[in-house]
């Protein structure tokens, strides 16, 4: 064989291999209990519309380099403590409701898609503090009817 064409093919040999691994250095896998969460260029939605983020949970993707990334989403649930004091009920009587709640992330897609909107990059404590909102608006409004 001549020189030429045996360089040719340790080129494309070598091509081949860093291809391979480049691959192989962007596949992702993702563990039981966090949601990949994979954003920036991810595809469109049935209607057409372009998607914000791709959710997986349980499986692994191929995350393209310079025009995708991606992040972890913790399906551990929290808990999060409510003392709510003096709320006023329907018969105008203050009462204190003690409570502690559980909190967590579904594997539904349409929740683990709101999920992604919503609470990817926050802070483990401002997650508690949006959900501790939510509950005491949600709270006071079930002891006023």
């Amino acid at each position: 064989m001549p020189f030429e064409v045996i360089c040719l093919l340790v080129v494309i040999a070598l091509l081949v291999f860093t291809l391979f691994l480049i691959f192989l250095s962007r596949y992702r896998k993702c563990p039981s209990d966090r949601i990949m969460v994979i954003y920036g260029k991810v595809g469109k939605n049935a209607d057409g519309t372009a998607r914000s983020s791709k959710c997986i949970h349980g499986g692994a993707a191929f995350v393209w380099p310079i025009i995708q990334s991606y992040q972890y989403l913790d399906l551990t649930p929290i808990s999060i403590a409510v003392d709510l004091r003096s709320a006023l009920s329907r018969q105008n009587i203050r009462i204190d409701v003690p409570s502690i709640f559980t909190v967590g992330i579904s594997t539904e897609p349409g929740v683990m898609q709101n999920a992604a909107e919503r609470l990817l990059g926050l802070k483990l404590s401002e997650i508690q503090e949006l959900a501790k909102d939510i509950i005491f608006g949600q709270l006071r409004l079930v002891i006023a009817t």
